[in-house]
């Protein structure tokens, strides 16, 4: 089908794919908002869901902990010992836990990627800095040519 057959000029055509163009982006941009929400509405739920088992975990622990020590005491050792044990426990895992992060942060301390960040950063500068700016046409005023006899259409 001809733009002679549908009695609309060839700028009416150009104008009407515009115009559906500009809706089926506007309406692209929509479906990216409503996708958008809903993946944040899960987010926020899958958060709240993590934080709820971390306060379950924790009120988990001590129940945990003295479920241990009688089942130790029940082993024959006394009731102060049982707890002395899993008090221990805990105070060696804490250690180990704070040995690793130690060593986590050592390599930090000794991570050199920053540094060469900085260095590569100044040297992109200083090279810059040295660049001269790319010759242009000498047009005589020193300003930008102005077009003219330019409009643009409102379509």
């Amino acid at each position: 089908m001809s733009a002679a057959d549908d009695g609309r000029s060839l700028g009416q055509l150009v104008a009407a794919a515009t115009a559906e163009m500009s809706a089926l982006v506007h309406d692209e941009i929509a479906l990216a908002k409503v996708e958008l929400r809903q993946d944040v509405k899960r987010g926020v739920l899958g958060s709240g869901a993590a934080v709820v088992a971390g306060v379950l975990l924790l009120f988990a622990l001590p129940v945990l902990s003295f479920a241990a020590a009688f089942g130790i005491h029940n082993l024959g050792l006394g009731l102060a010992w049982s707890f002395l044990i899993v008090g221990g426990a805990f105070i060696v895992l804490a250690l180990i836990l704070l040995l690793l992060a130690l060593a986590k942060f050592k390599r930090v301390a000794k991570s050199k990627s920053p540094q060469k960040s900085v260095a590569s950063a100044k040297q992109s500068a200083s090279v810059l800095s040295h660049a001269k700016p790319h010759p242009r046409a000498d047009n005589g005023d020193k300003e930008r040519p102005q077009l003219q006899g330019v409009t643009r259409s409102s379509v």
